[in-house]
């Protein structure tokens, strides 16, 4: 049997509690200072309040407060945060591991420099941890498309668990690995994170084309729009191998799991896709961030700020292209600077033959 400690108890960490459950570990969650009444409700009855189900026997739940007592003997570390609580993540970490442990995250976003440098949140998570103890545990991520309710209840899943020690990786897939959560790996880091933040962007682009049939007044019109989101899907797979030459992940990382496969889950609903719905129909999104969706967590939307914040600098150093990242650029205009949805068609893939001659 295996102790697989969690810190943070949002519904992809408890989702996860599900297959290794079903393998026989103990999985101890351990809420953070936002949790307490998701613990509360774990000790008072079985239940999480955010996936309403039922969590199996050989879980049991922590306050923050009794953190050490949790992480004691544990052989796993999963950090559950999500990207917003990265920084204190690490911080907490920092005293509750130990040399050996395996540490895994499942947090998906980037950071930003000054200077527009891009760093995946893996890494971001273990400089929290003093050096000597960062470099006594391995570090590794799970990324690729599951939604946390289909992995509670069983539904077939596939995923890539990432890090740069295979064997460490093997190890990790075995313990999790069930007859419906199949795991691959990959010692692509870099990759596999970068497409696990930036899918998240282009999901809110996902939102766009139902908000555009809200708008013209067609929400039940017998003809969609599915050409127009095909499209941002085709040119977001594009933008997805240039993130890989930019950063440096393996060029076949975003035709698999991590990335194309990710994305299509994730632009199939959610927070980040009613966002872009709200957009699509022509709310600015200052509106739809402080009224329609007020208090609502949109990692995406932060990861559109960050990355789509990043390229300007990343531009006027000559790094990337004017012309690059057409689609990311615009998600950037209408969640950073309010600027109605206008998709620039013809800088997608690499420029639309002969519109220059057409508009003339």
């Amino acid at each position: 049997m295996t102790t697989v400690s969690v810190l943070g108890s949002g519904i992809m960490a408890t989702a996860l509690a599900f297959p290794l459950a079903d393998n026989g570990h103990e999985v101890r969650l351990v809420g953070t200072h936002l949790d307490r009444e998701v613990i509360d409700s774990i000790k008072k009855n079985g239940l999480h309040p955010g996936l309403e189900l039922e969590l199996p026997e050989g879980v049991r739940a922590y306050q923050l407060e009794e953190a050490e007592e949790a992480f004691d003997g544990a052989d796993i570390a999963m950090s559950g945060v999500n990207s917003f609580g990265v920084h204190w993540a690490g911080e907490r970490l920092a005293s509750l591991l130990k040399p050996g442990m395996m540490v895994i995250a499942v947090t998906k976003g980037m950071e930003a420099g000054e200077n527009g440098d891009l760093k995946i949140l893996p890494d971001v998570l273990a400089e929290g941890v003093p050096q000597e103890l960062r470099e006594g545990v391995s570090w590794s991520a799970i990324t690729g498309p599951a939604i946390a309710g289909e992995v509670a209840v069983r539904h077939e899943t596939c995923v890539v668990f990432t890090g740069l020690e295979a064997e460490v990786l093997e190890k990790l897939a075995t313990t999790f690995r069930t007859p419906y959560y199949h795991v691959w790996t990959s010692t692509d880091l870099v990759g596999c994170e970068v497409c696990a933040a930036v899918k998240n962007c282009y999901a809110f682009g996902g939102g766009l084309m139902e908000g555009l049939l809200d708008k013209e007044g067609k929400s039940e019109a017998k003809y969609r729009r599915y050409n127009y989101g095909a499209a941002l899907f085709g040119q977001a797979t594009r933008e997805l191998g240039q993130w890989m030459e930019l950063l440096g992940g393996q060029p076949e990382t975003p035709y698999g799991l991590p990335g194309v496969g990710d994305m299509f889950v994730t632009t199939m609903g959610g927070r980040n896709v009613k966002a872009g719905r709200f957009a699509g129909a022509g709310v600015p999104f200052s509106e739809v961030q402080n009224e329609r969706m007020k208090g609502v967590t949109l990692e995406g939307v932060a990861a559109i700020r960050v990355i789509g914040g990043a390229l300007p600098k990343l531009t006027e150093r000559g790094i990337v292209g004017a012309e690059d990242f057409p689609l990311m650029r615009h998600l950037h205009a209408v969640v950073a600077r309010d600027e109605p949805v206008n998709m620039p068609w013809e800088k997608f893939f690499g420029g639309e033959p002969g519109n220059q001659a057409r508009k003339v």
